[in-house]
């Protein structure tokens, strides 16, 4: 390259310079325009998270200006301005979970013991699932927003078990502290400012330690056979009372009509008398003829042998007849009579 002075040592000319400074630039600009985007590209790519972005059905985008945030865009293809603005993409949709007290089929002991309100020690397990409900909160408020979760899960845990019995926690009153453990989660993150939202709290397993764990199984399979048995009772109870109550309700109804029974019985035997009465008066010897005559036929038609015999026969006669029967023969002999 020529110097700034010509070899005269006078100034070269300024048109002259621009022109071959020209000429160079046409002479490169095939090559040097492609190398120049290349270079543009790369550094878009290498120090800028931003151009063209797609957010997916279910997703929120969290757009930051020079660190501030500007704007949330939902689904769809989107644009950000490269090196100035940044973007962060969070799934609102996706349910998503964290293990309290084991990870995976491995205990960690340090967070399943927890102590009763009754002063028993417990290992308590429990899955918490969860959603993010305000991206923005849920990217800058915590630092970890996953381990802060666990540790006030670990924490809500440990507060509803220390109000609650050993028994009400294996047995009937897991329900009760799954349902309280989540409400104090989550104002618990609220007050954090976490953008969580806690849609279930399970707890997988509440045991007693290895070291006692066969002597509380004995005490809780006694306990609940106890139940069994009172429940059976119980059982037993509501249905043989009704029965019962049943049965009594038929016996009354049943005495009540025999008892009606019995009363118009007699008013129709009484009434009977009475016509019996009335036509004794008019023919006494007529009617006390027909008496015995009715009252004959019904006593003999019980017998099965009959044996009639003269009035003169049966004074003379050897009485050798069976004691039965001459009982019958008497009864008849005393008829004849009379």
């Amino acid at each position: 390259m020529r110097s700034q002075f010509d070899d005269d040592g006078s100034r070269p000319d300024v048109a002259e310079v621009v022109a071959q400074v020209t000429d160079a630039f046409r002479r490169n600009i095939r090559w040097l325009g492609p190398l120049l985007l290349v270079v543009l590209l790369l550094g878009f790519t290498l120090l800028g998270k931003a151009g063209f972005y797609t957010v997916a059905p279910g997703e929120q985008a969290v757009v930051r200006t020079f660190g501030k945030e500007t704007s949330k865009e939902g689904p769809g293809l989107h644009f950000a301005i490269p090196l100035a603005q940044e973007v962060d993409v969070v799934n609102v949709e996706q349910i998503r979970r964290i293990e309290v007290g084991f990870r995976g089929d491995q205990t960690i002991a340090t967070e399943a013991s927890m102590l009763t309100g009754d002063e028993n020690i417990v290992e308590a397990q429990m899955i918490v699932q969860y959603r993010v409900a305000d991206p923005s909160r849920f990217l800058f408020r915590l630092k970890v927003p996953e381990e802060a979760l666990r540790a006030t899960a670990e924490v809500a845990l440990r507060s509803m078990v220390g109000r609650t019995k050993i028994d009400d926690v294996i047995t009937v009153g897991r329900e009760k502290v799954q349902e309280d453990t989540r409400a104090w989660l989550q104002k618990l993150m609220d007050s954090y400012e976490s953008g969580v939202s806690i849609t279930e709290v399970k707890l997988q397993s509440v045991d007693a330690p290895d070291a006692v764990k066969d002597a509380f199984h004995d005490v809780v399979r006694a306990r609940e056979e106890k139940e069994k048995l009172i429940n059976q009772a119980r059982g037993y109870q509501a249905d043989l009372l009704p029965r019962a109550k049943g049965e009594a309700r038929q016996i009354e109804r049943e005495a009540e009509a025999y008892g009606k029974e019995r009363v118009l019985r007699a008013s129709g035997d009484a009434q009977k008398f009475d016509a019996i009465l009335a036509e004794y008066a008019k023919a006494e010897r007529v009617t006390r003829e027909r008496l015995y005559l009715e009252t004959m036929e019904r006593v003999m038609g019980k017998l099965e042998h009959k044996v009639v015999v003269d009035e003169l026969v049966a004074r003379n006669a050897l009485p050798v007849l069976p004691i039965g029967a001459g009982r019958v023969l008497g009864a008849l002999g005393a008829g004849a009579e009379k």
